[in-house]
């Protein structure tokens, strides 16, 4: 019963505030319905091209969900249950649904360009090319991050890839299984793209048809499988997100994400009726919530300030969304007052996936969590976690509709971390273009000499992509240690670009202080102790490449951040100034 109450108090406290706090927010920007949005005034036909609010919020969900809001609540309960429900519920409202909203919006009025543009008109050049290395560098550790988690999903292992002398094989385990459903879902994809956009299919026809298409998809995957070693899909994988981040949006970016988002609606809609049987048979049973409500203000992982609010990123904050609001999503809206749904309620609704997770951990929580005098730590894929705490609540429905339950569990985390990998290479495109873009410069095409190579998309997409897999072919715990600081890093400055851009459009920005000044203190507190630590291990006998990685990273993303504040500060006096003047 306790799972069903956490359940229920989370979507009340969400729902509330979507209406109450993100009504006020529309209020107080002025979001204006019968304004032109950047896709109906500059369409494109490739980035810019408008769609349907069901569509775009299938994409923006599915590109900002990703595993994060399954791996960070996981992680951080060790902390107990109470400060993850917290920090999921009251920063999704307060902190990560303001930065998502804010950031779509001042792109929308920006005519969709990135966070760095906006940077540039509040707070000058220098400070949009600083905000651009470092949102590249955290856009190289999320490519490195979710190939890494994608392969580990389709992973076979070496010996039974050499063993087995085919590419496919009737007899699946769960990641052969994942792997072939992910392959066809790309496919159906594509066609789903084509009979929506050349063909003029109605959404929901094409929707009828692309669910009942999933579901022979997920029954044909778990029959016969991929089987390929982690190499070769680390290899795939890379070639894949380079090209759908140069193809057209509508080919494949709007319609995976679109019809991924049903996976995601599915995969919440199973673990809720999971809490719900639960709760009244679970003790009859033997299955029950049994994580600690609090375990103690210091645990493995460090102590709740400031690793709690790194550890739990996307789950309540994360500033890789304002990439997505400012990269992808607000080329796509169609219409100013679908942006509340779009990005202040996709945030809620990760933030309602993130208490599902922690209530999946607590459901299995003595075999993924241990006790050490006192010291909790995890141990185990929280994908694992997540799958086995939820499909445990079914108890005795039988092997095959557990065994169903954890692959579809297993499969939407690996299509989420996918999404996330198509939105984030081709937001490394846009960036990485924009680095070396000269002013009056629309395109690489207007770019003189050795910058024409470099502002190509290619060459960009290229750059991003080698870098993130090979990263992503090393140990996850090298490169997601530093994700979660770098991520919230991000938010934290997105929040002060946004704020820095309403005041100078005269618009209300005092909402955005709070959240801004502690995002900042929690991520500069978590990179000053990673350097004590790498920094102490690199001048120690055997430090290895993730150690210096590390240290290396901390240092390049901390300085950067420090210069963006200082300019940030220098903007509000200015605004405050003027304003008093």
């Amino acid at each position: 019963m306790t799972a069903l109450l956490i359940m229920l108090a989370a979507i009340a406290i969400l729902f509330l505030g979507y209406v109450f706090y993100g009504r006020w927010l529309s209020k107080q920007w002025g979001i204006d319905p019968t304004r032109k949005t950047p896709a109906k005034e500059t369409p494109d036909g490739v980035d810019y091209v408008e769609a349907k609010p069901a569509v775009l919020m299938g994409h923006h969900f599915s590109s900002i969900a990703g595993a994060g809001p399954i791996n960070g609540p996981i992680q951080a309960a060790v902390f107990g249950w109470v400060p993850v429900f917290l920090w999921c519920v009251l920063g999704g409202i307060f902190f990560g649904g303001l930065q998502d909203y804010g950031s779509l919006f001042a792109s929308v009025r920006n005519g969709g360009k990135s966070i760095g543009e906006i940077i540039k008109k509040s707070m000058g050049k220098t400070a949009k090319k600083l905000f651009i290395i470092f949102a590249l560098l955290v856009l190289i550790l999320v490519i490195a991050s979710f190939v890494n988690v994608v392969a580990g999903t389709f992973l076979t292992a070496d010996d039974a890839v050499k063993s087995a002398g085919s590419l496919f094989t009737t007899s699946p385990d769960g990641n052969q299984s994942t792997a072939m459903i992910s392959v066809m879902f790309i496919i159906l994809a594509v066609v789903y793209g084509i009979i929506t956009n050349k063909f003029g299919m109605k959404t929901l026809p094409a929707t009828i048809i692309g669910i009942a298409a999933i579901v022979g998809i997920v029954v044909l995957g778990l029959n016969v499988g991929i089987v390929a070693s982690r190499t070769a899909w680390i290899v795939i994988i890379g070639v894949y997100i380079a090209v759908a981040s140069l193809i057209p949006v509508w080919i494949m970016l709007q319609p995976r994400d679109y019809l991924s988002s049903f996976l995601l609606y599915g995969m919440m809609l199973i673990a809720i009726v999971g809490i719900i049987f639960s709760a009244f048979t679970g003790k009859t049973r033997g299955v029950e919530f049994n994580l600690p409500a609090f375990t103690g203000w210091k645990q493995s992982i460090g102590t709740m300030f400031p690793a709690l609010f790194i550890t739990v990123a996307c789950g309540a904050c994360s500033g890789f969304h304002s990439l997505i609001a400012s990269g992808t999503s607000s080329k796509q809206l169609d219409n100013e007052k679908h942006a509340r749904a779009i990005g202040y309620g996709s945030m809620l609704i990760e933030s309602a996936l993130g208490i599902i997770s922690l209530i999946a951990i607590g459901m299995v929580s003595s075999s993924f969590l241990k006790n050490d005098g006192g010291a909790w730590s995890f141990a185990g894929s929280p994908a694992s976690a997540f799958g086995a705490g939820i499909a445990i609540m079914f108890g005795n429905a039988g092997t095959t509709v557990n065994t169903t339950i954890s692959a579809l569990l297993t499969l939407a985390v690996s299509v989420f971390a996918l999404t996330s990998l198509d939105s984030a290479t081709r937001l490394s495109r846009f960036m990485f273009s924009e680095l070396f873009l000269k002013e009056g410069e629309k395109t690489w095409k207007d770019a003189k000499g050795v910058r024409k190579v470099l502002a190509n998309p290619l060459f960009g997409t290229a750059f991003m992509v080698i870098i993130g897999c090979v990263l992503g072919g090393y140990k996850l715990s090298a490169i997601w240690s530093l994700f979660g600081s770098a991520n919230q890093l991000l938010a934290g400055i997105a929040l002060l670009a946004v704020a820095a851009w309403l005041g100078q459009a005269g618009k209300n920005n005092k909402m955005f202080f709070i959240p801004m000044v502690f995002m900042l203190a929690a991520t500069l507190t978590q990179l000053v102790l990673t350097i004590i630590k790498q920094g102490k291990i690199v001048f120690a006998p055997g430090a290895d490449w993730g150690n210096w990685f590390q240290l290396l990273f901390a240092l390049a993303m901390a300085a950067l951040a420090v210069i963006l504040v200082v300019e940030g500060v220098k903007t509000f006096k200015k605004q405050v100034s003027k304003k008093s003047a």
